[in-house]
């Protein structure tokens, strides 16, 4: 490995020398320069790996010198070296993208320190995180392996998705298959979970976890008294991994008032779960309660045209007569006219917005090659997102509404899942079309792969037929018909799919929002 290069510009170099022969000494090779301009041409001609840069010299000033060479080399780790502690400074330099600043006198140990933070960084967090994980690995693992309740598995799949973030980043590529097994293992186990406790919560024979269809009723409607309007988000499909990727951008303005994981209903698809937190009602219910609303998923009709009056309906048995509008955004022009018209919405008390990009997204990376392309794996998937968000405008209305006395609600209807195990299934031709869950009349499949209910009423699911039943995939399981398998299996095996039972799917964020 070749020695690391330093350039260093000071005019009074000569009385530098004990630091720059204490670095030659630890191995380092220094290139000196005297001025700005010299500095400049050096960078264009030589590769170095550093520059301590003078902020006081004659000619070219430093934070003169730092816009040329970063004008130059972008990616040049600059060091600012000055005797001014003035605020004015700092700040320019800062602005200038310096990567650290020092205050003179300097110290050998200051300059070996800033070198080998900015030179081993990275190998440092890599050593620190996979050390940190290997020694929470073990905590985890027993967690996950002990009789939890709800509130146990949302801690397990918040930790998991904490380390899942910090080992992609610092790129730990040994222990993101550690990692990959231990989530695998705590799918597994969330299934049985799920399980043995979901037709209780949905009958209220034990404590259940807020779930989609009393969403409204516990989480939301307790916060519209006042007369600062709320705007409920509901982004479509937005997983958790996914809502920390765009945290940092929406903590630039807001404040976090609540954070919590819901639990979405089965199938994990929008039209049962939307329409459930809209509604306040289970599926089976809004069938017996408004016939007209619900669609069974053989028909040709849209699942969710009626999500406005079924929100209506709920907020009317609340016996809240509050001023509300729903709004639902389904392309780019939409969204920019909700986000120029944005300041229309505060005369409303309520105001509901479902945006479907994230889901419009997984649907694409199955069905078109380039957008698989991007997103070939979690990270991937996540950095998409947060590409999107930073660039849609549905930040742009945030940052709007930031400037407002209002309250922002985030959340989402399901998550999603990268499926990689195909699952033998034969039914006839009304049954339904979603990969992780089927419901449909004379069902074959592989009873180990599946959640199955024979009586789709005990979970309060509806039914087409007197003999229909539903299945959910469990884990990463995705269904597949016999007829053209290895053709099926090709094209769907590793694309993000909703409806059946893992961590990804169930487990949703519900984000209360405050502006600064």
């Amino acid at each position: 490995m070749s020695p690391i290069s330093i350039l260093w510009v000071d005019d009074e170099i000569d009385l530098l020398q004990s630091l720059v022969m204490f670095l030659e000494n630890k191995g380092y090779h220094i290139k000196q320069a005297t001025n700005g301009r010299d500095a400049v041409e050096r960078c264009k001609d030589e590769i170095f790996d550093i520059v301590f840069l003078d902020e006081n010299m004659p000619g070219l000033s430093g934070l003169e010198t730092l816009g040329m060479i970063k004008a130059a080399q972008p990616n040049l780790p600059t060091v600012m070296i000055t005797k001014s502690e003035e605020e004015n400074i700092m700040d320019e330099a800062i602005g200038g993208q310096i990567t650290d600043y020092l205050i003179k006198p300097v110290k050998p140990q200051q300059i070996l320190l800033t070198i080998k933070k900015i030179i081993d960084n990275k190998r440092l967090v890599q050593e620190k995180t996979a050390t940190a994980y290997q020694q929470e690995f073990q905590k985890i693992f027993m967690a996950i392996q002990e009789e939890q309740d709800f509130t146990g598995w949302v801690d397990i799949y918040k930790k998991l998705v904490y380390w899942e973030l910090n080992l992609i980043e610092s790129e730990t590529g040994q222990m993101n298959e550690v990692f990959a097994m231990q989530k695998s293992e705590a799918n597994k186990e969330f299934c049985k979970f799920i399980i043995r406790n979901y037709e209780a919560w949905i009958n209220k024979q034990i404590d259940a976890p807020v779930m989609s269809h009393t969403l409204m009723q516990k989480n939301v409607i307790p916060l519209l008294g006042s007369d600062k309007p709320t705007f409920l988000f509901l982004i479509d499909n937005l997983r958790y991994d996914q809502w920390r990727i765009i945290e940092p951008l929406i903590a630039t303005l807001y404040r976090s008032e609540q954070e919590d994981l819901l639990f979405s209903i089965l199938p994990t698809c929008t039209q049962y779960s939307r329409n459930a937190i809209f509604s306040g009602m289970m599926p089976l219910d809004i069938q017996h309660q408004f016939p007209k609303y619900w669609i069974f998923d053989d028909e040709d009709e849209g699942k969710n045209r009626y999500e406005e009056q079924l929100l209506a309906d709920l907020l009317a048995r609340n016996r809240l007569t509050l001023k509300h509008k729903y709004v639902k955004i389904t392309h780019y022009d939409a969204g920019l006219e909700f986000e120029h018209q944005v300041s229309n919405y505060l005369q409303n008390n309520l105001n509901v917005i479902v945006y479907n990009f994230v889901d419009t997204m997984s649907h694409a990376r199955t069905e078109k090659g380039i957008v698989r392309e991007l997103a070939n794996d979690e990270a991937a998937y996540r950095s998409i997102t947060q590409s999107w968000f930073k660039h849609s405008p549905l930040w742009a209305a945030l940052k709007k509404l930031a400037e407002k006395n209002v309250r922002v609600i985030i959340t989402t209807d399901h998550g999603t899942i990268r499926v990689g195990t195909p699952s033998k299934v034969v039914g006839d031709r009304n049954t339904s079309t979603n990969l992780r869950y089927k419901t449909g009349k004379n069902l074959r499949y592989e009873h180990k792969d599946v959640f199955e209910v024979n009586k789709p009423e005990s979970i309060k699911l509806p039914r087409q037929h007197i003999s229909s039943k539903y299945i959910f995939a469990k884990e990463d399981r995705y269904f597949v018909y016999h007829n053209n398998y290895n053709h099926f299996v090709k094209y769907f095996d590793n694309t993000f799919q909703h409806g059946g039972i893992s961590m990804e799917e169930m487990l949703i964020p519900f984000i209360v929002l405050r502006p600064k």
